[in-house]
């Protein structure tokens, strides 16, 4: 894509002393960038609190003002979540669109979402974040992004209602109508996690920063275990490349068995309106065994990241789970790899040895419970036979004359099922 097509910014921000302030400005950048957003100038101010009515001091905003002209810029990008009068008087001063970081990721999910419940959730979180943001100059843009005539079915309501009030009114019967659309996603998804869950397989989830390496991580663990190439999922160098929760079971060569789901990727400030919005996809997370935090090893603010997905996971309700923390891109550091320390690994997800190391320490993680038993199958039950065959680690078999004696590790769900044949 040529540079021109992309529609140039300036990135503002407010130091108020924090200590992650500069990488949340480039990751400011980084999220325009991944909207195909070019900034062309940051400009910054250092001030204990935001100004009330407009963000920035009155001195500052003269001078934005300058530089938006001489740039040429059609859109100014805040580094933080503005009230509604901020950005109107923000806009009324400069004269081009401001943005703030909670529209700009929003569109970003709005961009990438792929599955029906994914565009709901993101449609969802754009409404809620529209409604307390309705005013009359952003009527005519607020009717595009929500695909409504800003009449919608109440033209014949008194003259004396505004056009804010029938746009309000749009929205909230919008909101109203996703939620229910949601609900009856949910009630179906929900089916498929009981059927998951009454196959007693562990459930593993990829978490982290978006942009970590998680997707590769599971196309790499799937390639090795899963059924088909087919179930390989979407990655790219790219934040917030993949939204949709995928889980694809895998199958090790002892027949032990286990779900693993790729989950969102966090980032910095991820706005409220979204974590409520993704509770539902995020489902399999608070319902893990094990989660594997994959941490970009190669970034500066890995740190950082490391108490963003703490935080989000803490927002959105994951109970403290058993962790293994997989410090990925070990290739671009000059750190060997693989090696571990605890619970933590030191990898590349395009590295065979660290792939191979992050299984044993999974395997040690959701199959300590595993039972070895001795079984006795009579050949009229031969089905059982079979099921060991396909679902367990059979470690040994004998023919004898009441049937078939075999030695099977197996999980504790399965050994309960068949204790009546155990020797």
């Amino acid at each position: 894509m040529s540079e021109s097509s992309s529609p140039k910014a300036i990135a503002i921000g407010l130091n108020t002393g924090q200590q992650d302030f500069d990488y949340s400005m480039e990751e400011l950048s980084a999220l325009a960038a991944a909207n195909n957003v070019d900034i062309v100038e940051t400009v910054t101010q250092n001030l204990d609190r935001p100004v009330a009515g407009t963000y920035f001091g009155t001195g500052k905003v003269e001078e934005l003002k300058d530089i938006v002209i001489d740039d040429e810029v059609e859109m100014v990008i805040a580094n933080d979540e503005l009230s509604p009068s901020q950005i109107r008087n923000l806009e009324g001063v400069i004269n081009v669109a401001v943005i703030d970081r909670t529209g700009l990721i929003l569109q970003i999910f709005a961009d990438r979402a792929q599955s029906r419940e994914a565009k709901l959730q993101v449609q969802l979180a754009k409404l809620q974040y529209q409604l307390p943001r309705l005013h009359t100059s952003a009527s005519q843009r607020l009717d595009q992004q929500t695909g409504t005539s800003s009449g919608g079915g109440f033209t014949n309501r008194g003259a004396g209602e505004s056009q804010i009030e029938l746009n309000r009114r749009v929205i909230e019967r919008q909101i109203n109508h996703v939620r229910q659309e949601l609900k009856e996603i949910s009630k179906s998804e929900e089916t498929k996690r009981q059927q998951r869950e009454r196959q007693g397989l562990p459930m593993i989830a990829l978490v982290g920063y978006t942009n970590a390496g998680k997707s590769t991580i599971m196309n790499a663990l799937v390639r090795q275990f899963g059924t088909s190439e087919e179930k390989q999922v979407f990655e790219k160098n790219m934040l917030f490349a993949t939204l949709d929760t995928s889980v694809r079971q895998l199958t090790f060569g002892d027949q032990k068995k286990l779900l693993l789901s790729d989950t969102v990727g966090f980032v910095a400030h991820l706005p409220t309106h979204l974590i409520e919005a993704f509770k539902s996809t995020l489902y399999e997370a608070a319902n893990a065994d094990l989660l594997i935090q994959v941490v970009d090893a190669a970034d500066p603010n890995r740190d950082s990241m490391m108490a963003t997905t703490m935080k989000t996971l803490e927002d959105i309700g994951v109970p403290n789970l058993p962790m293994i923390v997989a410090y990925n891109k070990a290739d671009l550091t000059d750190v060997s790899f693989p090696s571990r320390e605890g619970e933590n690994l030191t990898m590349s997800a395009r590295d065979d040895a660290s792939i191979a190391l992050l299984i044993d320490m999974i395997r040690e993680k959701v199959f300590k419970n595993y039972v070895t038993a001795d079984f006795l199958i009579p050949f009229a039950n031969g089905d059982v036979v079979s099921y060991f065959n396909e679902n367990a680690n059979v470690l040994s078999t004998e023919y004898v004359a009441d049937g078939s004696k075999m030695k099977v590790e197996l999980t504790r769900t399965d050994y309960d099922r068949f204790e009546k044949f155990v020797v």
